[in-house]
């Protein structure tokens, strides 16, 4: 297993370059997306301003605070609690979201499903895992709130945070057809018919 310490933005080979069990550090930027943010960038056709290209997205809806626009807060916003959410309800985008805005790593938590390796797969790409729980450590990764679009949806806004060695974080899928969730899943639906034979639960 190796570690990767990533300054963002980042191209294809260095995507692939990442396998299961690899831990990332990333560094300088990191945007921030949710449900209602892809719902209106890939099914209602809305554009962003802000340039994804090789970059990569955490499933959030922070938690800020407003604030007086300075050098700290160029946008008006201070970060307070940045959360993940769960990612797999938003399996449905990965493929748009990569290919229309180039994005290359996806951060969340509880994994993705098989459309999300296979976009992995074609277009190159990776599922960063967080575990859930860790919204108070990864707050201190961030610096700093530099940029915002699309606030008309706040909280599910598009954000661009200033990030300082951003994790380490898990590489739960990669571009190779890795995914440490399928792996559990596997395992899982392996072991459940001899438990349930020795409970006496018929299948």
């Amino acid at each position: 297993m190796a570690h990767h310490i990533l300054d963002m933005p980042i191209d294809a080979d260095a995507a692939r370059k990442l396998k299961i069990g690899d831990t990332v550090t990333l560094r300088k930027t990191l945007y921030g997306i949710r449900d209602a943010t892809l719902i209106h960038m890939l099914d209602r056709g809305r554009r962003t301003r802000l340039d994804l290209r090789g970059h990569a997205v955490i499933h959030t809806a922070p938690n800020v605070h407003r604030v007086e626009i300075s050098d700290v807060a160029p946008v008006g916003y201070a970060p307070f609690c940045i959360g993940t959410t769960t990612s797999m309800r938003m399996e449905r985008f990965t493929r748009d979201l990569m290919m229309r805005e180039g994005v290359r790593l996806i951060v969340g938590k509880g994994g993705m499903g098989p459309a999300t390796l296979q976009a992995f797969s074609d277009l190159g790409g990776a599922y960063l895992a967080i575990v859930g729980g860790a919204a108070a450590l990864e707050t201190t990764w961030i610096d700093q709130i530099e940029d915002i679009d699309l606030d008309d949806l706040h909280p599910e806004s598009l954000w661009r945070f200033r990030i300082n060695n951003f994790g380490p974080l898990l590489v739960g899928m990669d571009s190779h057809g890795g995914s440490l969730f399928a792996d559990v899943q596997r395992d899982v639906a392996s072991r459940r018919d001899g438990v349930l034979e020795r409970i006496g639960v018929c299948k």
